[in-house]
């Protein structure tokens, strides 16, 4: 049983005795609670005590973006190593997810066109021996 369904259950049979105490209406219960989370929470933050004031010019180049092209593009040059192809293909696919949209579409083998193996004299030959001379 967790510690907090204990908590519940013994305020459950605390509340009449509450009541007796002198604590009256349906928010009684929870207001020792409330008062220690305010309590904790460390006061009221908007107040303007302690704040130290920081420049926009500090404020701005902290914020400002920082291109790292030529820090990447020296760090990509630098490494000449070019993995295996099969290699690049496992580590694809342990990181494709195992959904049907994450896999990559099926190769469908080009068909061949239909055409017959025998050939117009085989037929000729056959049409004799069949029909005979006419």
């Amino acid at each position: 049983m967790s510690a907090s369904l204990l908590r519940r259950g013994l305020e459950l049979l605390e509340a009449p005795a509450g009541l007796q105490r002198g604590r009256d209406g349906p928010g009684a219960a929870g207001a020792a609670r409330r008062r220690k989370r305010a309590a904790r929470t460390g006061g009221n933050k908007a107040t303007v005590k302690g704040r130290v004031v920081k420049s926009a010019i500090e404020e701005y180049h902290k914020k400002k973006a920082v291109n790292h092209l030529r820090a990447n593009l020296q760090y990509m040059l630098k490494g000449r190593f070019v993995a295996n192809k099969a290699v690049t293909e496992q580590v694809l696919a342990q990181n494709r997810g195992r959904k049907s949209k994450d896999q990559p579409p099926k190769k469908v083998a080009k068909k061949k066109p239909e055409g017959t193996v025998f050939t117009e004299e085989d037929f000729r030959k056959f049409e004799r021996e069949y029909f005979g001379r006419p």
